[in-house]
């Protein structure tokens, strides 16, 4: 009987394996809301990182024909611009001014993740996405 007493016995306990269980649920609990956020953040900056895209296209498509366009499509090509994915893109132009908006096609809640560039005032404005 003492024989099989000396012998080590290696492993890991049952209350070890739960604390370590315990840990890992905790950071994921604490991780997956902040990587939402993450998440969501990244959509804004694509949205407005394509917003400046476009503005600048909509210049360089003013220098060629002196007018703005009011068709996104107008814009690729020639003059530089390519839509990201998961954004809808809409721009109204006239002869002196324009505005360019980009909406977050998923991922973002109802009315939110828009965001627009207006010619006049040069700001990028909008509500992020929620």
């Amino acid at each position: 009987m003492n024989h099989l007493r000396l012998r080590s016995e290696g492993g890991f306990t049952l209350i070890e394996l739960l604390v370590v269980i315990a840990i890992i649920g905790i950071l994921a609990a604490i991780a997956i809301p902040q990587f939402a956020a993450y998440r969501r953040r990244g959509y804004d900056s694509q949205a407005k990182s394509d917003l400046r895209n476009a503005a600048t296209a909509e210049e360089a498509y003013f220098t060629d024909k002196n007018t703005y366009t009011s068709t996104v499509s107008s814009l690729t090509g020639t003059y530089g611009y390519r839509q990201s994915a998961n954004l809808t893109m809409g721009t109204a132009g006239t002869s002196t001014t324009f505005v360019v908006t980009a909406t977050v096609a998923s991922g973002c809640s109802s009315s939110t993740g828009v965001w627009s560039f207006a010619s006049s005032s040069g700001v990028i404005t909008g509500t992020p996405c929620g």
